[in-house]
């Protein structure tokens, strides 16, 4: 009986799906010709600032907030039709793609009521032969909201199998609140929310829920003298998109292996690049300093971000932590879901030289996929005032340390495997880390208040960012795997690092850490072919203290690679702490 009331469920999750991309196939299924629309005609937006506190007395104070997530026509370029989005707001009417950037203070708890008023059918194809968060014979579109980089107590996390539909009517196995509690307990930073539902998460965040997140900790950042302000301090929430001629988001429709997965592909690529909401926006600049919070808010993409002028990127913050010092570079490579926070000072461009573009050198998939076409190599354009202006805010020597990582102290060691299968067809079918399936019984459980190694063996020919919920890491170093064939074919049968000598294929070259990833990261790029050593910190940075809630209560959390069609089939597990 029970396993024809699963495949009755399945058969009308499928048939939802048959419905829903044939309607999409149905309105128009042809692909916008992007070199019709004229770039750099629409202005970069700055999205609305929500205070996640009050203000008393000259105090700062907690703050109750309430966002919803609304359908809505959204207008991503001037001569392209409005497209259907999901988007996060205090209304419909204010809601926007990306979300408001929520501002926070440190130590300062905020309290955010995620509302869902999203429609019974989501307005973009998914796949319901992957593990998904499934309302079974119920409507409506599930949805959960994670803050990447945010050290918060389970029950905030955003926990995949903590979705729910509108006015929670619906809701996962692990839902358990209503109201998230963000106690803001950490480090000064840049962070970014959005949907994290199981199985759904690609298609929700394509559908447009995400928003940025900033902790401000004044007495800290403010003796640094760095831009504050918003006028000179953006955050740019980047991201790919593909359209149909009738304006609506473009996602295949079709699967790679459909007799397998109808709809599910390896990666999600559109060659219009969109910054805060508009697609090759421009931006009026003075000839002075910038701060500019650059978030990879991508499916797959990966973004290596370069001045057509050469002008240097000043990077002073990695994610979600700020560096020992400032760092100068040309050229800045960010995975999926990866942060930089960099100073850009468009007084170094030259006097005769009116505006410069941002530009986007990464081959994708990354790192041995297609060179860039005249579209997604084009990011946005700065135009440049001529006039000189009088600098404020300045780039200090040194800025924030943290106690850097002791490996002595590290109470475990851990092997965590990247896999890749493929069908009869060698198209890839799903992806496992360690071998295992996310319903597969928790395997990683770490101590509060300890720190780990973890060896991250990457088996694929992707690179992949992986994303540790609660936990920080710093990369200690990356060597190539020799003789891979033989290693991978072990791996393959005894999935176990130790019993296949793993020694004796982790000897190849060593590729050293960038000196701006050297810092303490969220998510960390894993080379194809390399073991990766991280040393990852289940405490604070900031103080070396414990967290300020338990962290063991359920439903615990999750590790996972970002690329978020590899996140959704499935290539995440659980993480579970334990006292």
């Amino acid at each position: 009986m029970m396993k024809n009331m699963l495949f009755l469920v399945y058969l009308i999750n499928f048939l939802g799906f048959f419905m829903v991309s044939t309607m999409a196939k149905d309105s128009n299924d042809q692909l916008m010709t992007l070199s019709k629309l004229k770039m750099f005609v629409d202005e970069l937006q700055d999205m609305p600032r929500i205070k996640g506190y009050d203000v008393i007395n000259g105090v700062h104070v907690p703050k109750s907030l309430k966002i919803g997530m609304y359908k809505k026509k959204w207008k991503f370029h001037r001569d392209l039709p409005a497209s259907e989005v999901f988007a996060y707001g205090t209304s419909r009417h204010t809601a926007t793609v990306p979300g408001p950037t929520i501002e926070a203070i440190y130590g300062v708890d905020s309290y955010i009521t995620w509302r869902n008023h999203l429609p019974s059918k989501h307005i973009l194809p998914w796949d319901p032969s992957i593990p998904i968060a499934t309302t079974t014979f119920k409507k409506g579109i599930p949805t959960v909201v994670h803050l990447h980089g945010g050290i918060d107590e389970p029950q905030s996390d955003g926990h995949s199998e903590a979705w729910f539909t509108k006015h929670f009517k619906h809701h996962g196995p692990k839902w358990t609140t209503k109201t998230y509690h963000y106690h803001n307990y950490q480090h000064p930073g840049t962070m970014w929310y959005h949907d994290h539902a199981m199985g759904l998460t690609r298609v929700n965040i394509l559908a447009g829920l995400m928003g940025a997140y900033v902790i401000q900790q004044p007495n800290v950042e403010g003796p640094l003298g760095l831009i504050y302000g918003e006028e000179y301090d953006r955050p740019l929430v980047v991201f790919d998109r593909g359209f149909r001629s009738d304006g609506s988001i473009y996602m295949n429709s079709t699967g790679n292996n459909p007799s397998i997965h109808p709809q599910w592909q390896p990666e999600y690529f559109g060659d219009a690049i969109i910054v805060n909401g508009k697609a090759w926006p421009y931006m009026n600049v003075k000839r002075r300093k910038y701060r500019f919070r650059i978030i990879n808010a991508s499916n797959a993409r990966f973004f290596k971000f370069v001045f057509t002028n050469n002008m240097s990127f000043i990077h002073v913050a990695s994610d979600s932590a700020y560096h020992e010092s400032p760092v100068e570079l040309h050229d800045l490579l960010l995975a999926p879901s990866e942060i930089a926070d960099v100073i850009v000072d468009f007084s170094k461009s030259k006097s005769k030289s009116k505006s410069v573009i941002l530009a986007n050198d990464a081959v994708y998939p990354y790192p041995f996929g297609d060179p860039v076409n005249e579209e997604n190599s084009k990011v946005m354009k700065f135009i440049i005032n001529s006039d000189h202006e009088v600098q404020t805010g300045h780039i200090p020597h040194k800025l924030i340390t943290y106690r850097p990582p002791d490996i002595s102290t590290a109470s475990n060691t851990r092997y965590i495997a990247f896999y890749e299968y493929a069908s009869d067809i060698d198209e890839p079918t799903h992806l496992y880390i360690n071998g295992k399936s996310y319903e597969a019984p928790v395997t990683e459980m770490p101590k509060v208040g300890t720190s780990e190694i973890w060896n991250i063996i990457n088996l694929t020919e992707d690179n992949h960012p992986l994303h540790i919920h609660l936990g920080l890491f710093v990369v200690l170093e990356q060597i190539e795997l020799v003789n891979i064939e033989e290693f991978k074919g072990c791996m393959m049968k005894l999935n176990d690092a130790i019993k296949c000598k793993i020694d004796k294929y982790s000897h190849g070259k060593r590729t050293k850490v960038v000196i701006h990833e050297k810092g303490w990261k969220n998510v960390y790029k894993m080379m194809p072919g390399y073991v990766t050593k991280i040393f990852v910190k289940f405490s604070l940075i900031h103080s070396n203290e414990s967290y300020p809630f338990d962290a063991t209560a359920e439903p615990g959390y999750v590790y996972h690679c970002h690329i978020l069609d590899h996140e959704d089939n499935v290539m995440m597990r659980p993480l579970k702490f334990v006292n």
